[in-house]
């Protein structure tokens, strides 16, 4: 996929061209998914240090293959101090990316795994439905973890953004 340069979004004809070349341009997508994942981030991480944010992921974490290690060795709450310090590691290198863009891929590798292994608690967290004349539906916390699916997609988005700044990067060095 080649992106579009400034001088081909000016050749734009159709107004729905003119807009996709303005909002390309712009970096309109990366700085909206990168300040909000920044955002999400640094606000659920600090939540996470709380004893209510500990509190709150018990059932996800000890239902998971993959976390519940983590509540059984350190407990939940510095289990969960360091959930969130992880979020705010991801989010300070994300911010370090904007000037650095290999500090910005390692942030979104850290929240591709992060945002995997949240994304599998959908399967082994126990009460994520409710039942409706025989259909299941995601409840609030199934709702709040299917965030975690599309903060995956985004995490990837964010290391092919800032790699492509560290490829041109290195190619003008």
């Amino acid at each position: 996929m080649t992106e579009t340069t400034s001088a081909e979004a000016s050749q734009a004809k159709s107004v729905l061209m003119k807009i996709a070349a303005f909002v390309a341009d712009r970096n309109i997508p990366f700085l909206v998914c990168s300040i909000g994942m920044i955002v999400m981030l640094l606000w659920a991480g600090k939540f996470k240090m709380t004893a209510p944010g500990a509190e709150g992921i018990i059932p996800l974490v000890t239902n998971s293959p993959f976390t519940s290690w983590l509540f059984k060795v350190f407990g939940p709450y510095i289990g969960s101090d360091m959930i969130g310090a992880t979020e705010w590691t991801a989010a300070i290198l994300l911010i370090i990316g904007y000037f650095k863009p290999k500090a910005g891929i390692l942030g979104g590798i850290i929240l591709v795994g992060m945002f995997f292994t949240t994304s599998t608690m959908l399967i082994t967290t126990p009460d994520d439905t409710v039942v409706v004349h025989g259909i299941h539906y995601m409840n609030n916390l199934g709702l709040f973890l299917f965030k975690d699916i599309i903060s995956f997609g985004v995490a990837f988005y964010l290391i092919s953004y800032y790699g492509r700044k560290a490829i041109l990067a290195e190619n003008h060095s």
